[in-house]
């Protein structure tokens, strides 16, 4: 029997583009703690954290990633080719976005070149991925997941800080892009989640992914026209009513053994507690108010728990391993 001997080099090599949702994870937070801010009398000083912290983190994982990129070019092309690990690709541009959105306020002057960046790379990627999936190669109801969610939520991140930059016309293409690809994208995961054989269990907290395409184009919505009218609405309970199908199945999902997808619980979650704030402000909502202060609240714990849990399992060499 041969023995595989794990070194820094081949850990390397399975360092994982899935990383990119621990930055969609904390930009997120930050936005939370920003959106949270003036209802709460939360103050300026957590997000701002909270911002250092992700942009601190994007910069780590990218280095890493870019050094596997150079000494292992086909451990990158393997997961570019790989018909799960292909959706997790835009995620890169969204940390940008999201990122960008925050120095909106905590770093202006970083605001136009990261939103640049990302908006940039995330129309290549996004006709590049939606290409390869249109392609000559066959994929397999199997390879389907909400994962595949990402890059058209990308494209509704756009004009949250496109339209206070002054790109509105473009924050309208990015915003039409998600919206109907969230669509089409919607009723084929559904399919497969019906009638197809279950998730597999790394796959399974994706499902939480589900949440983040109509709170995401609720902020988006209101950024381009500033109505609070149907169509807002209708996105905003659309993802109260995927929160709550999503709610009935955490119990489920949070037994199973620690991955990296399970990251795939805190973007969402920090989306439509951001609404929420936004939606409150809005209209003068307490109960939406008072929704997103508990939506925050379960946000903070569940970035605590996954920072937790990946520390730890990076400690343990858990992390970096063959599918």
């Amino acid at each position: 029997m041969t023995t595989i001997v794990e070194t820094p080099a081949s850990r390397l090599a399975m360092f994982p583009v899935t990383f990119f949702a621990v930055v969609m994870g904390l930009g997120g937070l930050a936005l939370a703690l920003h959106a949270a801010a003036a209802p709460l009398g939360l103050g300026p000083a957590l997000s701002g954290i909270a911002f250092a912290v992700a942009a601190v983190v994007f910069v780590l994982i990218s280095v890493i990633y870019l050094t596997k990129a150079v000494r292992h070019p086909g451990a990158v092309a393997a997961e570019w080719h790989h018909p799960v690990k292909l959706a997790f690709f835009p995620a890169i541009s969204i940390s940008l976005l999201l990122l960008a959105t925050s120095a909106l306020t905590h770093a202006p002057g970083l605001a136009l070149p990261l939103w640049l960046a990302g908006a940039a790379l995330h129309a290549v990627l996004t006709v590049t991925v939606v290409s390869g999936w249109i392609g000559t190669r066959a994929f397999q109801h199997g390879h389907l997941s909400p994962a595949w969610f990402i890059p058209a939520v990308g494209n509704v991140i756009v004009p949250i800080a496109g339209v206070p930059l002054g790109f509105v016309e473009l924050s309208w293409y990015f915003m039409a892009v998600g919206l109907v690809f969230w669509s089409v994208l919607l009723t084929l995961v559904f399919n497969r989640l019906v009638f197809h054989d279950p998730l597999p269990g790394r796959l399974q907290p994706t499902l939480v992914i589900l949440i983040a395409p109509p709170a995401v184009a609720y902020l988006a919505w209101m950024r381009l026209t500033a109505e609070t009218g149907p169509f807002a609405l209708i996105l905003l309970n659309s993802a109260y009513f995927f929160a709550l199908v999503v709610a009935v199945q955490l119990p489920r999902i949070l037994r199973l053994p620690f991955a990296m997808s399970f990251w795939a619980l805190s973007f969402p979650i920090a989306a439509i507690a951001i609404a929420s704030f936004a939606h409150a402000g809005n209209t003068g909502s307490d109960v939406h108010r008072l929704i997103g202060a508990g939506l925050l609240a379960v946000l903070v714990i569940v970035i605590a728990g996954l920072s937790i849990r990946t520390l730890r399992a990076v400690a343990r060499g858990e992390i970096c391993q063959p599918d």
